[in-house]
């Protein structure tokens, strides 16, 4: 023979008060015995938030016991373990003959469970009450007599002193829990508790949520939760700290992580710990994960050996320069004060171009602007440029720096610059915007008449070199009588322009 049993009438004909709230703490139903006992109905109270639909009166006072409740019931829902208060005052509001809004002092003992469905997760929270407020006050009479130790034993004043004591040591140890959690969340490195063989995320910190862009991980698998961490070898590490009990410290261990939502993976550097969590037998119960982003700071040192790399580069690469300008001025100028005299000059030309490169943290210059400080010792008026703007490379930016610095201290010798109204026409643009070449034009007019050397000087020979090795054009010098001209073809896809 079978019974069916009806739980919603066992559970409202109970005589022990319990009502049922759901984890946001909204009142989802309630027995007969706890209406009768908080005087309320069903139509008053169903579905409404319980500290809304229960009012516990003015003050300091009826706010923390309010807040005691309420993070019991808290800790039971996140913890998904029992928690008990021994004793807690919540007033119950009632209307007097006049209508008017009174509150009866209640003394009650409460235990809050909370109800798990099949994965695990907590769909109710049971709240058992019991009203204990005729002992409270019989402990308070007992308290006003003179045999205080003989009625508290009669009256249980003694068993509501010790739950009393008990309730007020777990308040001080949920304070003191609750500063290190609140120290744990606001931790400036990220941290995490994880459970198990499984490594089952319990709690992390804000640091941490930042790091794995927000996801939902608690209770949830470190592979269920970081996918992609699987086969970079942080889940074997983790077995192994489990296993042997190990601490584990990596430095600056790279990482691929998804930081935002559907983005693509980051490659980040961490500085961490894996640190074993021990049970009361000293068996290994979980890790504990503590650590630092430090991608900054190798991305840093990673650009500052670049910088030092390209930083040595370019002091050899001048040095060679440098070299080169001195043994051809030698060549060509076998008297020291001549030769002092040209290579100074040579030597300041390469300065101006590398105060241009300065001014733009060596990313680059404009030809036109090079053009400008090449010639403008000479006259605002007698260069005259004529070209769209050509972003160039640090190597382009120096050979053509050197290449204008000889083009125009030969016109100031023997060339247009050195006549009254001599001028020098400088044109250049770019052709073919698939293969962008430039073409350079550096013109003389109303010089002296000129005539083709008997050999190639050392400017010659700089400006030929320059174009062909370093710039891997071409370069064409016309020694009309009415003035030099210079066409010059350089490819930009070469790297010369940034």
């Amino acid at each position: 023979m079978s019974l069916a049993v009806d739980l919603g009438s066992a559970f409202d004909a109970s005589p022990n008060p319990y009502v049922l709230l759901t984890p946001d703490l909204r009142i989802a139903g309630v027995n007969q015995a706890y209406l009768d006992v908080t005087h309320s109905s069903r139509d008053e109270i169903i579905d409404r938030p319980l500290f809304a639909a229960f009012d516990s009166g003015p003050g300091e006072e009826a706010l923390e016991n309010v807040r005691q409740v309420k993070a019991s019931l808290e800790k039971a829902r996140d913890t998904r373990t029992r928690d008990h208060l021994a004793m807690i005052k919540f007033s119950i509001a009632t209307l007097d003959e006049a209508g008017r809004k009174v509150y009866q002092d209640r003394y009650w003992s409460a235990t809050h469970t909370p109800l798990l469905d099949a994965r695990g997760e907590v769909m109710f929270l049971l709240q058992h009450t019991t009203d204990i407020t005729e002992l409270q006050r019989l402990r308070d009479l007992a308290h006003q007599t003179e045999n205080v130790s003989a009625l508290d034993a009669v009256l249980g004043g003694a068993v509501l002193g010790r739950a009393q004591r008990v309730q007020e040591d777990n308040r001080r140890l949920e304070d003191e829990r609750n500063r290190l959690v609140e120290m744990f969340m606001q931790a400036p490195g990220f941290v995490a508790v994880l459970n198990g063989p499984d490594h089952v995320f319990q709690m992390h910190n804000a640091a941490y949520a930042q790091l794995i862009g927000h996801r939902e991980i608690t209770g949830k698998t470190v592979i269920e939760a970081l996918p992609e961490v699987i086969g970079q070898g942080f889940v074997d590490l983790l077995d192994v700290t489990y296993e042997t009990g190990e601490a584990y410290e990596g430095r600056s261990i790279p990482i691929q992580l998804q930081r935002t939502p559907d983005a693509p993976l980051e490659s980040v550097y961490l500085t961490f710990l894996f640190q074993p969590i021990r049970d009361s037998t000293g068996q290994v119960a979980g890790i504990f994960v503590q650590g630092h982003d430090v991608t900054d700071t190798i991305v840093a040192a990673e650009r500052q050996k670049l910088m030092i790399d390209e930083l040595n580069h370019r002091v050899k690469n001048t040095l060679a320069t440098v070299q080169s300008i001195a043994i051809q001025t030698a060549r060509s100028h076998t008297d020291p004060v001549t030769f002092a005299e040209a290579f100074q000059a040579r030597l300041l030309a390469l300065s101006h171009t590398h105060d241009l490169l300065t001014r733009s943290h060596w990313e680059g210059a404009d030809l036109g602007d090079i053009l400008q400080h090449e010639t403008a010792a000479h006259g605002t008026n007698s260069v005259t440029p004529n070209g769209p703007p050509v972003a160039l490379g640090p190597a382009a930016a120096l050979s053509l720096g050197m290449i204008f610095h000889e083009l125009a201290t030969n016109a100031a010798k023997y060339g247009a610059l050195s006549a009254p109204h001599g001028r020098v026409l400088v044109d250049w643009s770019i052709a073919d915007q698939t293969h962008r070449r430039l073409h350079l034009t550096w013109r003389e007019v109303g010089g002296p008449v000129v005539t083709t050397p008997a050999r190639k000087g050392f400017g010659t020979r700089l400006i030929e070199r320059n174009v062909r090795h370093d710039l891997a054009g071409k370069v064409k010098v016309d020694y009309a009588s009415d003035g030099i001209t210079a066409k010059f073809e350089i490819p930009l896809e070469r790297g010369t322009v940034v």
